[in-house]
């Protein structure tokens, strides 16, 4: 009984986790329909700036502003410079993505190395709560739960209940017919690929303190994020939300009662929401 509460909390721990990087992900891909496969290399970057910030200003807090802003910075200077120019292209958009995601990876090679980085996490995140039936359960990965959760509540609250948060959706479904009302589209979209490729730098910095950071983080939590989007469906935060759950509980309990298979799981439910729910479980049918 104590395994299985266990297994159930570490899924949901780390279905947080791969929401927060999915979060932005669904915003630039499944809203803008915007393929950037540079989104894993976004998050590992700014978890190295986080880190490095944090080394350099002895705060974590500002190490965890430093992955959201930095990276907003870049994803705004990508959407501005680069995407802009390639829009409804996907295959270009796939290619450029991947060219800038091998660059980002050589460059934080150069300058971090292989090392494996591990934060240095606040004192009142450090230790353990006492919950029932497990007793004891790492503080930090509560926390991750709880800020997925807020999160998750203000992303939907901006894209249903905000101004431009309409304007996004508007734009999504006809761009041309938001501009000839007045609305700068590319200024709506360029907000969208900036908050995005924030979550990304902020999942980073978080992620990278519950487990740490290192070369090929970014493929695996670019991976996952592809895998959450798809069941979840493209461009809806609660679809994102309930393909992080569905993907991190089947990675613990797999890992707990059949480790030599569990990877599989991951794929399995994909293969069968593609098979009979090809838009995702809250995707819209095209």
């Amino acid at each position: 009984m104590k395994l299985f509460v266990l297994t159930i909390l570490n899924g949901l721990t780390l279905a947080a986790l791969y929401f927060l990087v999915a979060s932005g992900f669904t915003l630039v891909f499944g809203l803008m329909r915007n393929v950037n496969l540079a989104h894993g290399s976004l998050y590992l970057l700014g978890a190295y700036i986080g880190f490095t910030i944090q080394e350099l200003a002895g705060s974590w807090i500002l190490g965890v502003a430093a992955g959201f802003f930095s990276m907003a910075i870049m994803g705004l200077l990508l959407q501005v410079v680069i995407f802009r120019h390639i829009e409804g292209q996907d295959i270009r958009q796939t290619m450029v993505s991947i060219g800038i995601s091998i660059i980002i990876a050589d460059l934080m090679l150069a300058i971090w190395g292989g090392t494996t980085y591990q934060f240095e996490i606040p004192e009142v995140l450090y230790g353990i709560t006492r919950l029932p039936l497990v007793r004891v359960y790492t503080t930090y990965r509560l926390f991750i739960l709880g800020v997925a959760i807020v999160i998750g509540l203000a992303l939907w609250y901006f894209l249903n209940r905000t101004k431009v948060g309409m304007q996004i959706r508007a734009g999504v479904d006809d761009k041309d017919m938001l501009a000839a009302t007045g609305v700068n589209v590319h200024r709506v979209f360029a907000i969208v690929f900036a908050i995005g490729a924030g979550l990304a730098g902020l999942a980073g910095v978080i992620g990278g303190s519950a487990l740490s950071i290192a070369p090929g983080e970014d493929v695996r939590y670019l991976l996952a994020s592809l895998v959450v989007v798809i069941v979840g469906g493209m461009g809806s935060v609660g679809g994102a939300a309930l393909g992080a759950l569905l993907i991190g509980l089947a990675e613990q309990f797999g890992l707990a009662y059949s480790p030599t298979y569990g990877v599989v799981y991951t794929f399995i439910i994909m293969v069968i929401t593609l098979a009979f729910r090809p838009q995702g479980f809250f995707g819209r049918s095209v």
